[in-house]
């Protein structure tokens, strides 16, 4: 087959998933179906304070399965944690994982599936393709609305030695089911909120300017730019809500959908090499680089970020490129700003002669290969320095 056809070729990965309130309720019946016996529950203490936890784990034995509880995961799960919950699976003899919380557990839980298939330590299967079994079998129950885990084909772990995220990028990491309950949003407080549905928007937005997007990544990116746009801050406002909440959960599934399929690009380079270095959120790191990420990328996609302006309800009737991209870059910032993600790099902890060492990790990471404008490391250096 000639590369020309092949280059043209895009294809889509996605679990099985169900979407609605009270999804979550049919875990047992999944582990049944997936033929496990002994469940190892991967979720955090935030999770389990919310109660979360606590009603799987009861749902579960309720089944008659054996539960081995693994709540040892922090914000940003660490290689050291994988490989604690990888010989916990194996010495309790567990048969399938279920992951419930947001990007932490799951990411997690995947690196424990890998690790328990492969061997090895989870930072060997570091990069795209590199894990040559498929892990264990794996629910995800999602309690924030933006990381995307259940249904990517993503894994982001801490290297604890280097103080860096690395990526583990391959169809082998996809959960098998996704249980996707817009009702555990409900115990999300604002700020996280907040941060979790800016990650979800910089999901939509790098996938959407990927330079291996497709026809059917766009439907789904666009979309979830929409409906983060439209009801973002209101969702932050009423935490109750059940309605705005089911709209940023779908958004969410939507733009998880997009990127695991088109990847990313330098907002999450730097973002992992950002997290990884101070111990910073996910979603806070992509809010507050992806104003200037986007202007740095302007010029080479300007009708798709046109297309994204319109989206979120810009005018730009009659703009010129240049009044184009500043606009937009305003809108972003409003937006970051209304949902109370406020201040730059420096407020975190940041200095100007860190920026160095962190564009030295983020030029390696992955998701650049994506990005629609191919980064050189002093012009990630300058971003960071941009973002203070």
């Amino acid at each position: 087959m000639p590369d020309t056809i092949i280059d043209e070729l895009r294809k889509f990965v996605a679990p099985e998933f169900i979407f609605g309130a009270n999804a979550r309720q049919l875990a047992g019946r999944y582990v049944r179906k997936l033929g496990g016996h002994r469940v190892l529950l991967v979720s955090d203490a935030g999770v389990e304070a919310a109660g979360w936890t606590g009603e799987v784990l009861a749902q579960l034995e309720a089944e008659g399965l054996v539960v081995v509880p693994f709540l040892g995961v922090s914000a940003n799960p660490r290689d050291t944690e994988v490989m604690e919950g990888a010989e916990r699976f194996r010495d309790m003899a567990c048969d399938l994982i279920v992951a419930v919380g947001g990007g932490s557990p799951m990411d997690c839980a995947k690196g424990i599936g890998i690790v328990a298939a492969n061997g090895g330590s989870i930072l060997d299967f570091e990069g795209v393709d590199r894990v040559p079994t498929p892990m264990v079998p794996l629910i995800c129950i999602p309690t924030t609305g933006g990381t995307s885990a259940d249904v990517s084909q993503f894994a982001i772990i801490t290297d604890s030695q280097e103080k860096v995220k690395i990526a583990i990028i391959s169809k082998a990491v996809v959960p098998d089911v996704a249980l996707i309950d817009p009702c555990t949003l409900l115990t999300m407080d604002t700020y996280l909120t907040a941060c979790t549905g800016m990650d979800a928007l910089v999901h939509a937005i790098e996938a959407f300017v990927s330079n291996a997007h497709s026809p059917i990544t766009d439907l789904h990116a666009l979309e979830a730019i929409r409906l983060v746009h439209t009801h973002l801050r209101a969702s932050a406002e009423a935490p109750q809500n059940l309605e705005l909440r089911t709209q940023i959960m779908q958004a969410s599934l939507q733009a998880g959908l997009a990127f695991s399929n088109a990847s990313l690009g330098s907002v999450h380079a730097m973002a992992h090499s950002l997290g990884g270095f101070k111990d910073l959120t996910h979603g806070e790191c992509n809010a507050l680089l992806l104003p200037f990420v986007m202007d740095y990328n302007f010029s080479s996609a300007p009708e798709r970020f046109r297309r994204i302006g319109e989206v979120m309800g810009c005018d730009l009737r009659g703009l010129n490129d240049r009044e184009c991209r500043a606009r937009l870059t305003a809108h972003i910032l409003d937006l970051r700003r209304d949902c109370g993600i406020d201040q730059g790099l420096a407020a975190r902890g940041i200095h100007a002669t860190d920026h160095q060492r962190l564009a030295s990790k983020a030029i390696l990471d992955p998701c650049n290969a994506t990005n629609p404008r191919p980064p050189s490391q002093g012009d990630l250096q300058s971003l960071y320095s941009e973002a203070m």
